[in-house]
């Protein structure tokens, strides 16, 4: 085949491909996360003396959430990283995230996982003031990801742990796929990008993208249920989280507080 039948059969392809591309009406705006470390407790006492607490320098986009004064130092096999945000709350375990880029400047090769998935990952050296982490592992580059509430997700018919694809940027626009969706009341809407990512695509944080979706592919998620003999209040606010149907059958006792939430949820179906 001639190279200029190689390109009209790919540029047929690409047409037919994005001719199936159903936007989401509703942009989802964009924050882009700079490299950063996420501490236990434990290992911030080592790093910053005994009883120390970390100081909030400013609220981060997730609820609870914050940059926090402090930074680190990152020691790698062929490089270092001055200056490491370490972001709040503590957690159980340390966790550094990077970019490609910072990975190849410090001579780590993490993979891509989610947030808190450690196992099997490598280590890195972390320095501060008062001492040093040798961490055994812990380091990953975020896999890319949107935080939404329940009530997004049920707009955007989508449930967690999904994973979709999202277009952003201006003149160098580019289409993510592998995007995780992550649902949870205690999230406000927002996609995260690392910043090999962002640049890649032109955009800052504060920016938006539009959620993809394919003609052909289900649409509406397959419904998941809860049946039980007595639904009550927190079994409405627990399907909601999940993102399941509450089902009333007969004989099913349901509390007028739940069928109230439920019904306003539109999460209640009568059988």
């Amino acid at each position: 085949m001639k190279p200029e039948d190689i390109q009209e059969l790919v540029k047929r392809l690409v047409e037919r491909e994005l001719e199936g591309i159903i936007p989401s009406s509703r942009p989802i705006p964009i924050g882009v996360s700079a490299r950063h470390v996420h501490l236990s407790g434990e290992h911030l006492e080592i790093l910053f003396g005994k009883g120390y607490e970390l100081r909030k320098l400013r609220d981060l986009s997730q609820p609870g959430q914050f940059a926090a004064e402090e930074t680190v130092t990152l020691v790698g096999p062929k490089g270092v990283i001055e200056k490491v945000r370490i972001l709040g709350p503590l957690r159980k375990r340390t966790q550094v995230e990077l970019a490609k880029t910072d990975a190849i400047k410090l001579g780590v090769d993490p993979p891509v996982r989610d947030s808190g998935d450690l196992d099997g990952t490598p280590g890195i050296i972390i320095v501060g003031p008062k001492g040093a982490v040798t961490l055994e592992e812990g380091v990953i580059i975020a896999k890319r990801h949107i935080h939404m509430t329940p009530q997004d997700a049920r707009e955007f018919q989508v449930q967690d742990r999904d994973i979709v694809r999202v277009i952003c940027g201006n003149e160098r626009k580019v289409i993510f796929d592998e995007v995780l969706i992550r649902v949870s009341e205690n999230y406000a809407l927002d996609f995260h990008l690392d910043t090999d990512e962002a640049n890649a695509a032109g955009v800052k944080t504060g920016d938006t993208g539009i959620l993809l979706k394919y003609r052909g592919e289900v649409k509406v998620p397959e419904k998941r249920y809860i049946q039980k003999r007595l639904i009550t209040e927190k079994d409405v606010r627990e399907a909601e989280k999940k993102g399941y149907t509450i089902i009333l059958t007969k004989g099913t006792i349901i509390t007028p507080l739940a069928r109230e939430l439920a019904s306003r949820l539109g999460i209640l179906e009568i059988r």
